[in-house]
């Protein structure tokens, strides 16, 4: 989304400019960046946790925290998808009705709203 590149849809890019929807950066998304970073696989201009807030703050994206109810429904998904970031990302946008961008067909399998 911060780049803009190729590999983002016109349809992401769309939903995620226009003014009548609100957007979300998970604390499991900010996570899986910190991460990907501190192991050298994700190289960003500066430390991951400046780099997260400014440029959620610069588009105007809303925090969007992991409780624990959400956390605990991760386990009681059925096993589609292995990864632990995307099970907890699927019970935040079932939990609070909200869609998730991305192109990974994995998550669309779960009765979660997706777009890409």
């Amino acid at each position: 989304m911060i780049e803009g590149g190729a590999r983002l849809s016109r349809e992401a890019r769309s939903l995620f400019a226009a003014a009548e929807h609100e957007v979300y950066l998970s604390a499991v998304s900010a996570g899986e960046i910190a991460q990907k970073n501190a192991l050298g696989k994700l190289p960003l201009p500066n430390s991951a946790d400046l780099f997260i807030v400014t440029q959620r703050e610069l588009r105007g994206v809303e925090a969007l925290p992991l409780n624990e109810e959400a956390a605990l429904q991760a386990a009681k998904l059925p096993r589609l998808n292995r990864d632990p970031f995307n099970r907890m990302l699927i019970c935040q946008a079932i939990m609070h009705g909200l869609s998730i961008l991305t192109p990974n067909p994995r998550i669309s399998q779960y009765p979660v709203r997706t777009a890409w």
